[in-house]
């Protein structure tokens, strides 16, 4: 039990929970002072972009050399850290939405997490810890603006905005998933 509260605080888990709680928390007050709701495509995937982005600082410890050095299988707890952190933020948004008593849509949540969660892997390892949740981000900003046309070009470019059953979005948030996961898991995050 030791090892795993010290590997906690080495991620910086503590902070980054309380950083996706509070986004949360905020993004549905805001939503309910403005007449939104947490089922909005838009606010759900700001709630999740938000929360990927807290928990990418914990994708590398404080010394990236003394953590390759170490003598413990690092695949397995990486890929079991960021199965945590996309299980963590999907769920907080789902608490949220039926706390809240919105519709729930748990395949939305799912592939958005998913493919949320495969950038912020790509980023920690292309970019390293400080630049992971640029990739979010981007994606995030070009979802925002690409045209809401059936086309698959319109529905990869905004596939974070779909509705669940888009096939070309689905598979784009599973290619995300499974590339950066990967990625991230077998090289680790860059220095």
């Amino acid at each position: 039990m030791r090892a795993l509260t010290l590997y906690a605080r080495s991620r910086q888990a503590p902070a980054s929970l309380a950083a996706v709680l509070i986004g949360a928390v905020a993004v549905a007050a805001l939503a309910q002072l403005g007449g939104g709701a947490l089922d909005d495509p838009r606010l759900a995937t700001l709630v999740l972009v938000m929360g990927m982005t807290a928990v990418s600082v914990g994708l590398g410890g404080q010394d990236l050399a003394l953590d390759r050095t170490a003598a413990i299988g690092w695949m397995p707890r990486r890929a079991a850290h960021l199965l945590l952190c996309g299980a963590f933020v999907g769920g907080v948004l789902l608490a949220a939405q039926s706390l809240s008593g919105q519709p729930v849509s748990f395949s939305f949540v799912a592939r958005n997490s998913a493919g949320l969660l495969g950038l912020v892997a790509v980023g920690a390892a292309w970019g390293g810890v400080a630049y992971a949740w640029l990739p979010p981000f981007a994606w995030l900003s070009v979802s925002l603006v690409a045209p809401s046309s059936t086309d698959t070009a319109s529905q990869v470019l905004g596939w974070m905005l779909r509705e669940p059953g888009a096939q070309a979005a689905t598979w784009t948030a599973v290619v995300l998933a499974v590339v950066g996961t990967t990625v991230y898991v077998v090289g680790g995050p860059r220095r």
